[in-house]
């Protein structure tokens, strides 16, 4: 029997995971009392923001780990990311933030960013 420890990570884990898993453009948000990984985007048009998504959903469901992903309006892609489980962040919020942040998403983006 396999069995995995996921453990809630500490603010100098958080920091060291931040330069480790090269992250670009997520930010930590502290809300109430559990710490997220955060990013947003905007899309060229609402099919697009759909497509995002779908994107992220694909890599999110291979990982077995799912993140809060917004649609706001019709052009603005918002995702969280944590661990429910512990109630903040773990190894595997920032595994999945890396994959996220290697997709080719840019076609998408109604402004392509300068640190990709």
């Amino acid at each position: 029997m396999l069995v995995i420890f996921v453990y809630l990570l500490c603010l100098n884990w958080i920091s060291y995971f931040l330069s480790y898993f090269q992250v670009p453009g997520w930010i930590l948000v502290h809300e109430g009392d559990k710490w997220k990984l955060h990013q947003s985007w905007k899309v060229k048009t609402f099919v697009k923001g759909m497509e995002f998504l779908r994107l992220v959903a694909d890599v999110a469901e291979a990982e077995g780990h799912h993140p809060d992903l917004h649609l706001i309006g019709w052009n603005n892609v918002e995702i969280d990311i944590w661990t429910h489980a512990v109630g903040g962040l773990t190894e595997n919020d920032f595994i999945l933030a890396a994959k996220i942040s290697k997709l080719n998403l840019h076609h998408l983006l109604r402004i392509t960013p300068t640190n990709k």
